[in-house]
């Protein structure tokens, strides 16, 4: 069943590891095929370099695993919900990597300071608020879900795909798992440059005008960039 959606998911998260955004059995990645109404995941806790197609796990939309051996990731509720309620998204990644999980641990907003993120992103990377007792201690990872969506009132998620956890780190998706882990690569990058941008110049300011023509240049009617 699916096997060509359990080869993808498996090259997501080999491609997690191959682009230095996970370490040990960090992180996961996804795909649907909203069609059957299922979701490919990630295994918990193997080893990427031990996993194979047959270890992937695909889940319903209720979260119950239909086929595989292996329990599916403890992120699993929250590409579930995200797959719920982002009805365009076709892959979703999650990740620890460095730069991004440290402005999750700061708490704060990724800015747009730069045509590399304008290029990817529509505006700032958002983070999302602080999680409360209930949320922690109650359905936890689809309460991670539940933030991210709320987070997201008023923007639309294809035209940011990503977001920081507050305290936790990066999810991010797009049209499949390959987009989306290009997705945690940028997210990544932009991290990374945004905190040496910062320091160089704390009070730095980001021209708006190229935020909107390197955004609009590679996606939407008028877009020229690519073959």
């Amino acid at each position: 069943m699916l096997e060509a959606l359990k080869e993808e998911v498996l090259k997501a998260n080999l491609d997690l590891a191959k682009h230095g955004l996970v370490i040990l059995t960090w992180g996961n990645a996804s795909a649907i095929d909203r069609g059957k109404g299922v979701f490919v995941i990630k295994p918990s806790g193997v080893d990427y370099d031990e996993m194979k197609p047959s270890d992937m796990v695909v889940c319903d939309m209720e979260g119950k695993v239909v086929e595989g051996k292996l329990k599916p990731s403890s992120d699993m509720a929250t590409h579930l919900y995200l797959y719920q309620n982002f009805k365009d998204i076709g892959g979703v990644v999650h990740t620890h990597s460095t730069y991004a999980t440290s402005w999750a641990q700061a708490g704060i907003d990724l800015p747009n300071i730069g045509t590399t993120h304008a290029d990817y992103f529509a505006q700032d990377i958002p983070c999302t608020r602080q999680m409360n007792e209930d949320e922690v201690f109650g359905e936890y990872e689809r309460h991670t879900g539940k933030v991210i969506v709320e987070r997201f009132y008023g923007i639309k998620p294809m035209e940011v795909p990503g977001v920081l956890v507050q305290n936790h780190g990066p999810f991010t998706w797009g049209k499949d798992a390959n987009d989306a882990v290009h997705n945690a690569v940028v997210i990544e990058q932009v991290a990374k440059m945004a905190s040496i941008s910062l320091s160089v110049n704390p009070s730095l300011k980001m021209n708006p005008l190229l935020i909107k023509k390197h955004y609009e240049r590679k996606h939407g009617k008028n877009a020229y960039y690519g073959q």
